[in-house]
């Protein structure tokens, strides 16, 4: 895995020892994200972990996870032009959140991840 990763989604569920080999090999992660049923039965100290690591642990899915298709999934320019117009033109963060979550694959939860980054000001 890179140690440049900030955003990181597992779709398996993890244990203990993988979680902290995770924040040990990516120092720069600020997102860990589970589907629903998998977030549900990590630990309270697993939870506690992350938080003093700064690491945000967020739900959501990859559509269409396969292990034959691209590791990696880059978010498309237009996507993200599309939250900074909607951001530049004053639209409340959770109407951005909603409507961009609609038209892509991304959960409203990274939509509103990728609104707060600094980039994106």
């Amino acid at each position: 895995m890179n140690p440049n990763e900030r955003v990181v989604h597992l779709a398996f569920r993890p244990s203990n020892k993988d979680i902290f080999l995770l924040v040990e090999t990516c120092p720069k992660l600020e997102v860990v994200q589970l589907p629903r049923s998998y977030k549900r039965t990590i630990s309270k100290s697993i939870e506690m972990f992350l938080e003093m690591q700064k690491v945000e642990l967020m739900e959501g899915d990859v559509w269409g996870h396969r292990k034959d298709i691209n590791e990696y999934y880059t978010v498309p320019s237009s996507v993200i032009e599309k939250i900074k117009d909607m951001k530049g033109e004053g639209v409340p963060a959770e109407e951005v959140a909603e409507k961009v979550a609609k038209e892509s694959k991304l959960n409203s939860k990274m939509v509103m991840y990728i609104l707060n980054l600094k980039q994106i000001e």
